[in-house]
């Protein structure tokens, strides 16, 4: 993997959590990093699935991947609120 497809997996993965962040309501006790790392794995499941699907290339944007990805990141940063607020 080149340095472009890192930082545009991070930049991804950053857009894809604060959504997913945005989406769980309440207010969330992780940080940045987290949520980044959230992202980035919802992200990359998400195209997974959608690939899956036969969703990931359509003409236009691929607004049900990113609806995935989004669903995804949301429980993502769910699940892990809830494990560090039990703490």
């Amino acid at each position: 993997m080149e340095i472009s497809g890192i930082i545009s997996a991070i930049v991804i993965g950053l857009i894809i959590g604060v959504l997913g962040r945005l989406v769980v309501p309440g207010r969330q006790h992780i940080g940045v990093l987290w949520t980044i790392v959230v992202g980035i794995v919802a992200a990359l499941i998400g195209s997974a699935i959608a690939a899956g699907l036969g969703v990931a290339d359509t003409k236009g944007p691929d607004w049900i991947e990113w609806l995935i990805q989004i669903a995804l990141a949301a429980v993502g940063i769910s699940a892990l609120d809830r494990s560090r607020s039990r703490r």
